[in-house]
């Protein structure tokens, strides 16, 4: 049984969608069809049934997803133990990442690695936060860079950092000059803000409303680079985001933004991995390396 062919059978069984697959891999759907297909016919039946939505599995597709997620597991940490002794370090290590830690922290991540151990490979995966959830849960990726809304506890999360949050707008706008704002100040705003489903938005709408308001969308987006664009270029626009979605366009001058306080929106930047499985001595390196990047440029990922 192919390997690459049973985790793209799990990534897809985990996102319940060809084409996010597709999107995430930077191939055409009709690949992943094919390959899927392919895939069913080795296991003698259909794995997927399709809905309005995507594809969601069948009877057959759940019971081959439960064993085949152990044997995956179980396949690659005896890779793992066989390389271990063999006395170096090396193999594949994959890594799951919000959009706005992207870059530069995994630049680095990788030339360290390079460096020190060229034969761990990185293979990464960026997503939003509870798309990585499901592929932590899924072990569809070894650990995942993401923001939680709680301080983490538990053996499965490590703490990297905490990211306040800002109203964003084009330069020159008199409501982000001032170094904090009140979060109350965004009551009748135009805003561009993340789409439903959403965690963040949610956090956002739940604020607005604690404070007898609601938050008045008038574009809204996934992209952080699209949410970026829209402010930059529409005097009179605003978005709220994180510090290091922003830290390049803020250095740049393309956008000026203002702390919200009052109350103070904070997500802890979590370092997650699978409540499942042991880590491999290249998932815990690679984990090493990433709380030192972070540590040295002062609990944030962006370089000071």
């Amino acid at each position: 049984m192919n390997i690459s062919l049973v985790k793209l059978f799990l990534e897809v069984a985990e996102a319940g969608s060809l084409s996010k697959v597709a999107n995430r891999r930077q191939i055409v759907q009709s690949h992943v069809s094919r390959q899927i297909t392919e895939f069913e016919s080795q296991c003698g039946g259909k794995l997927f049934r399709r809905t309005g939505r995507g594809v969601e599995l069948t009877e057959l597709g759940t019971r081959a997803a439960a064993r085949l997620r152990a044997w995956v597991q179980a396949t690659e940490q005896l890779e793992q133990d066989l390389r271990s002794e063999s006395g170096q370090l090396m193999g594949e290590v994959r890594l799951g990442i919000i959009p706005s830690a992207a870059h530069p922290l995994v630049t680095h991540l990788f030339a360290e690695l390079q460096d020190k151990h060229p034969a761990v490979r990185l293979s990464i995966a960026e997503a939003q936060g509870a798309e990585l959830d499901a592929m932590l849960d899924s072990a569809t990726v070894d650990l995942a860079v993401l923001f939680r809304f709680s301080k983490p506890s538990g053996s499965d999360e490590r703490q990297l950092g905490v990211a306040k949050t800002y109203l964003v707008s084009a330069p020159d706008d008199p409501l982000t000059r001032a170094p904090t704002l009140n979060f109350a100040r965004l009551k009748g705003l135009r805003l561009v803000l993340p789409r439903r489903p959403s965690h963040w938005r949610n956090a956002l709408d739940d604020t607005a409303r604690s404070l007898g308001f609601r938050l008045e969308a008038v574009a809204e987006a996934d992209s952080l680079t699209v949410q970026k664009e829209l402010v930059a270029r529409t005097p009179g626009l605003y978005s709220v985001l994180g510090p290091y979605s922003i830290a390049a366009d803020l250095k740049s001058g393309r956008v000026q933004a203002s702390q919200l306080v009052r109350p103070d929106l904070c997500r802890y930047v979590s370092l997650s991995f699978p409540k499942q499985g042991k880590l491999s001595p290249a998932c815990r390196v690679v984990a090493r390396t990433l709380e030192q990047l972070v540590e040295s440029w002062d609990h944030r990922l962006t370089e000071p």
